[in-house]
């Protein structure tokens, strides 16, 4: 086997014994981005120089002795809106194709602080904004199951880099489902963390009320390990919650007695049947291994997505007017005074999909239209929290498919903004509400593409959402495999 092929808590116990260093661990890893990134294309930047000295810096530590954190040495792969210092940080945008940050996000400096390996920065949606990962400025990243399919987005650089075995971890953002998407489509593990659990100081905002940094893997445990390496209360953010948090695990033996919520909402209309299906099949082998299912509501939830796109596109209207080629990132060639240079900097470093949200986000702020559209939709936001904290009253988690279908063809949808939109349907609530939740492969379709299954909990219940889906991934199987890419 070759170790890229190794989970990344396997890949943390060789290390720990040292079977292996973490030099030629991020040398198979480097090997296999040089076998498949071609085709693939989840990086936007290799570090590869960078990773082998950080790599043989920590075989240095162990060899003294020196007391090392579980992901020292594990390569890890970052998305291109968290910024990392001395590397470009682009968004995906030509809006700041050439930025460089002078500083880490927090979640960098705690990585880097535990002695991870750094692969390089991984491809998204502009700005995070989609659903497909097609609306990068620099390269479409493909879907490794099926090269011709889209990974998901926003995250989908991270999920399929996890997927072909091209890092071991990745971290995303999730905004309404961009980590959990790209997981599911993937077949992988993502986790969207409970708001505030997780500092977004450094992360480039889309919107900042409903933005989450996560982990992907290919195992709970993975993910796990990860979660545990990065939350925490942070000074420099405002909305970081002080919380004690325990250093999670995934090895739950026994979930007799757990009362599992089924919300009628998300198997209805618009969902794939082979995906309820599948979700439901997972649900079935929960309740024989001793789980208790119900059938819940949600109603709120077919409004869900309009609410989502009004607070959304509001937020991302105001973040993004500091993009205005004035004190970093794009600036037009040719301009004839302040307000031409503005206008012609956004129009040409902006992609349709950011223009377009930017548009709606200002209108629904504007003056005459507030109150119609995004204080009502803020108030919304409200409803659904108090749903979802009257339904954990009688069950002890939620599950949901992750995404309505499963990965669909490069092209298919793009040109059909709300279709693209409908996409978000199973996982916008969890962002509107603040809740962790984490996607598990539970089996594919008839196409051999995967479907996700989606653990929703309430705030600060991660442990909770790792046992349940370490129970169920060890019922099917255990840990995903690397996917093979056709080279």
């Amino acid at each position: 086997m070759n170790l890229y092929e190794l989970t990344a808590t396997e890949l943390s116990k060789k290390l720990a014994s040292k079977d292996c260093s973490a030099v030629e661990a991020t040398k198979s890893v480097f090997d296999r981005i040089e076998e498949v990134e071609g085709k693939v294309e989840a990086y936007l930047a290799v570090t590869k120089e960078e990773a082998l000295n950080k790599a043989k810096e920590v075989d240095e530590k162990r060899a003294k002795g020196e007391a090392l954190s579980p992901i020292a040495g594990v390569p890890i792969g970052i998305k291109d809106n968290i910024c990392t210092k001395g590397v470009l940080t682009t968004c995906a945008s030509k809006m700041l194709y050439s930025f460089v940050p002078p500083y880490n996000a927090t979640v960098i400096d705690k990585l880097c602080s535990q002695d991870m390996v750094m692969t390089g920065k991984l491809n998204m949606d502009e700005f995070a904004m989609g659903s497909s990962c097609e609306n990068s400025y620099f390269k479409k990243t493909k879907n490794p199951h099926n090269l011709s399919c889209v990974p998901g987005g926003s995250s989908g650089g991270s999920a399929a880099a996890v997927a072909a075995g091209e890092v071991f971890l990745s971290l995303g953002s999730d905004t309404g489902g961009s980590i959990r998407m790209p997981a599911s489509y993937c077949g992988i593990v993502g986790l969207k963390p409970t708001y505030g659990s997780v500092s977004r100081y450094g992360l480039v905002a889309f919107a900042s009320s409903l933005d989450q940094i996560g982990p992907f893997g290919r195992c709970v445990e993975d993910v796990a390990m990860l979660y545990s390496a990065i939350c925490g209360r942070d000074e420099n953010d405002a909305t970081s919650v002080i919380c004690k948090y325990p250093r999670f695990t995934a090895n739950c033996t026994d979930i007799r007695g757990l009362r599992i919520g089924l919300p009628k909402e998300y198997f209805g209309e618009g969902v794939d049947a082979e995906v309820k299906k599948a979700v439901t099949a997972a649900v079935s082998e929960l309740e024989k291994a001793g789980a208790v299912v119900k059938q819940i509501s949600l109603p709120s939830t077919d409004n869900a997505l309009s609410a989502y796109y009004i607070i959304s596109s509001a937020e991302a209207s105001s973040n993004l007017a500091r993009f205005d080629g004035v004190k970093y990132g794009y600036r037009t060639e040719s301009f004839d005074g302040l307000i031409d240079m503005y206008e012609k900097t956004r129009s040409e470093g902006f992609g349709d999909e950011v223009k377009r949200r930017i548009m709606l986000g200002t209108f629904v702020l504007s003056s005459g239209y507030y109150d119609a559209y995004y204080k009502k939709a803020k108030l919304f936001q409200k409803r659904i929290s108090l749903e979802f904290e009257e339904a954990f009253k009688g069950c002890d988690i939620i599950i949901t498919p992750t995404a309505p279908d499963t990965a669909f063809k490069l092209g298919e949808k793009v040109s059909d903004p709300v279709k693209m939109y409908a996409s978000d349907i199973c996982t916008v609530t969890v962002n509107i509400a603040g809740l962790p939740a984490i996607s598990v492969p539970c089996g594919k379709d008839s196409k051999g593409l995967p479907v996700g299954m989606q653990i929703i909990g309430a705030k600060f219940t991660e442990q909770k959402l790792f046992d349940v889906a370490s129970f169920y991934e060890a019922l099917t199987g255990g840990p995903q495999k690397v996917v093979h890419v056709p080279v």
